[in-house]
């Protein structure tokens, strides 16, 4: 896989040089502020971009911005974007344009090695990975929603869901059968007030969007 990436941070930027090397991934180019990152993806049109979303120079939403403007020139680029912290308005902005082929990680995860190339691997084959911590700050800041009346079991499947997981992995997770995963889809679905889909990354987009107060 041929991979961009754009960091500030010169200590973790070779962090993930290196991690992603040793995984037998190719690093061909690395960013340190926002203004490179669009001419880079241009130039080298990677299998995927892994983005910080404050860069310099004024550490605000550099990364976002040109994972978009990169995304509407470039259509399908795989972007995995990295945060510090759990920033809703960001994950929510990132995915309005679909979600395929996108990520959303907190930067500790990068230290989870097996998780972060799990979901760069996701994203650069059209998939979705949220960052759990995202999913979860999105589904509790949620109240007196239809999301009350899923059972508890409900709202662990969705949680997958949401992450980008299929349903293999869903009931590996919660130790379940498959048949067991689809019935409790079909219920948040159900409740949701969602139209049924067993799409991957669209499902995830229809979940956000309602999450998010919109319709997908």
């Amino acid at each position: 896989m041929r991979v961009v990436i754009a960091e500030d941070n010169a200590l973790l930027r070779e962090g993930i040089v290196l991690l992603l090397r040793s995984a037998g991934h190719e690093v061909v180019a690395v960013v340190g502020t926002g203004p490179e990152i669009l001419p880079t993806l241009l130039e080298h049109r990677p299998d995927a971009a892994v983005l910080d979303v404050r860069m310099p120079p004024d550490f605000r939403d550099e990364g976002l911005r040109a994972a978009r403007e990169a995304r509407a020139r470039i259509p399908g680029l795989p972007v995995l974007v990295l945060s510090q912290y759990v920033e809703e308005a960001y994950a929510a902005e990132l995915l309005q344009g679909g979600a395929d082929g996108l990520g959303y990680l907190l930067k500790d995860r990068i230290g989870r090695i097996d998780e972060f190339l799990d979901a760069l691997e996701r994203v650069a084959a059209g998939g979705t990975a949220l960052d759990p911590e995202v999913v979860t700050e999105l589904l509790t800041r949620r109240r007196d929603t239809p999301l009350d009346s899923l059972t508890p079991r409900e709202r662990e499947t969705l949680k997958l869901m949401a992450e980008g997981h299929d349903n293999t992995t869903i009931a590996k997770t919660l130790v379940v059968t498959e048949r067991s995963v689809s019935k409790h889809i079909g219920n948040v679905f159900l409740k949701l007030g969602l139209p049924p889909s067993d799409s991957g990354h669209r499902r995830v987009l229809a979940v956000l969007a309602y999450l998010d107060g919109r319709r997908a």
